[in-house]
Order: structure tokens, then C-alpha cells, then sequence
């Protein structure tokens, strides 16, 4: 029955600078609409995952994390640390791919990973 995700909404305080914020650093073109169209790519996945409340894979205090799928973690690191965004999670290689955190200007923790 479902065939995607549809999107992804949520509210913040700093508009104009979170959208700053995405554009810089993960190189999400925001539109005028305050939002963009991904469309993904042969091979790309979209996971669904459920965790307990008191989980600790992330912040018990955020309800929500949000996971990018990026083409070279490698390069992407080199691209956060050329613009100043640490690691919150240094690079983390598991069974599943590899992984690290990164915190939007929110607080929001954010997960990329390389399938």
C-alpha cells in the first residue's frame, strides 16, 4: 500500500537560518515554499524504524531523528569540515553502512550514512 515517504515537516523558530543552515551544509536547495522535492535516486532506501522511548541510539529528549543518505561519507566529512560543522558521532563503520551525527542550528541530531 505504501509506496514512500511523502515528507518531511517541522516547525522551527529560525526559519531563514535553518534554511541557511541545510543549503550550506547538506546542500539541500530550499525553495521560496520553505522546502524542496528530493528525488531519490536506483538505490536509494528509505528505512521506517520504531525505537523505545528510553532508547539511547539518539537523544531521548527528540522524539524524531532524521537520517540522510549520502553518496561518500568521506567526502561529506571533508565538506563539514571545511565549513566548520563538527562531528557530533565520529564515523562509525557497521554492518549496516557507515555513519555519523551532525546537530542542525535547532539542536536537531542528524544522522548521515553511506550504504
Amino acid at each position: 500500500m505504501i509506496k514512500g515517504i511523502g515528507g518531511i515537516f517541522w516547525r522551527t523558530k529560525n526559519l531563514d537560518e535553518v534554511k541557511r543552515w541545510y543549503s550550506k551544509v547538506l546542500k539541500i536547495d530550499v525553495e521560496n515554499w520553505n522546502g524542496t522535492v528530493m528525488k531519490l535516486e536506483p538505490g536509494n532506501e528509505t528505512i521506517f524504524s520504531f525505537f523505545t522511548e528510553h532508547d539511547s541510539y539518539f537523544p531521548t529528549d527528540q522524539q524524531v531523528m532524521l537520517n540522510f543518505q549520502v553518496h561518500d561519507l568521506d567526502e561529506t566529512i571533508h565538506h563539514l569540515e571545511q565549513i566548520g560543522v563538527p562531528l557530533k558521532k565520529e564515523k562509525e563503520d557497521t554492518d549496516f553502512g557507515k555513519f555519523i551525527w551532525i546537530k542542525d542550528p535547532d539542536g536537531r541530531l542528524i544522522e548521515l550514512w553511506e550504504k
